[in-house]
């Protein structure tokens, strides 16, 4: 099983997660179109969608490095045909752009709030919505959120309500997905990491370096969804996955490759039902003294 000349349109690829699930995916020769809003280099973010271009054909991938903005209906359309055009159709769509702003109501403006539900829930919906005629066409066609399970707990929604809503209204868009579209054999997933996943998100705004040493490195996602990717899309579909859990069930054991420092417990990340314990083989403390 490979992805080779499989078409991948993944949203914010230029870094982090996204740029290591397209990365993974090169690997095997896959195309990506890196759906990101960063052209020019950011002052406070690496990368922008032509660094990742690079990184992913050094990789042996093909690129399509595209400006997107998921909130702007015409550029989204406009990017998912091109992607079609450029590559002969489309595969696979990763919906990992996201906006965070963990705020209690009085402190959340409504313009943060809309700018979380227009990049997080509607654009995984836009996005999607105009891939399906082109995943139609596709032989094992999947569509994957970065998006929590809907685990509805009033813990997860009281600290930070504006984005619970919008990170968990991702995942509704799936849930509904998966039906929508069991009967075309297209899959819709999520997946979640069980930790925090050291990207510029968590070094901006979670702590700093010290929850950078204790979280996992992005290609634990990367991994996971790769192994989504292959997975047959009529009968895998409907899914919301925890990475280490779902690794561990394709038969991973090694999880401490994944650490950034091996020396620090891991930090738990948000929204993991208390139901999805770790795997046996999982140790979330030190791996080394």
């Amino acid at each position: 099983m490979s992805l080779k000349g499989k078409t991948l349109f993944i949203t914010g690829a230029s870094r982090g997660i996204g740029l290591a699930i397209a990365l993974r995916a090169a690997k095997d020769g896959a195309n990506i179109a890196i759906a990101a809003k960063t052209d020019q280099p950011h002052p406070k973010l690496s990368g922008t969608i032509h660094t990742a271009a690079e990184e992913i054909e050094q990789a042996g991938g093909k690129a399509l490095p595209l400006v997107v903005d998921v909130r702007e209906e015409k550029q989204v359309a406009e990017a998912i045909d091109r992607t079609a055009q450029h590559f002969g159709g489309i595969d696979i769509v990763v919906n990992n752009a996201s906006a965070i702003q963990l705020t209690r109501t009085p402190e959340t403006d409504m313009r943060r709030f809309d700018l979380m539900h227009q990049i997080n829930t509607r654009g995984t919906y836009m996005v999607s919505k105009y891939a399906i005629p082109h995943l139609e066409r596709a032989s094992n066609p999947h569509i994957l959120a970065l998006s929590p399970p809907l685990d509805m707990q009033e813990k997860w929604f009281a600290p930070h309500l504006a984005y619970t809503m919008a990170k968990f209204g991702m995942s509704l868009v799936i849930l509904g997905l998966a039906g929508e579209l069991r009967p075309k054999g297209i899959a819709a997933n999520t997946l979640w990491p069980r930790t925090t996943i050291a990207t510029a998100a968590i070094q901006n705004l979670l702590g700093g370096d010290r929850i950078m040493r204790m979280s996992r490195k992005p290609e634990i996602l990367a991994d996971a969804a790769y192994r989504i990717f292959l997975k047959p899309a009529r009968e895998f579909t409907g899914n919301f996955l925890i990475d280490d859990t779902f690794l561990a069930a394709e038969g991973v054991t090694d999880f401490d490759q994944y650490r950034v420092d091996p020396t620090q417990a891991l930090a738990p990340d948000f929204f993991v039902p208390d139901g999805i314990k770790p795997p046996a083989i999982v140790n979330l403390g030190p791996a080394k003294s």
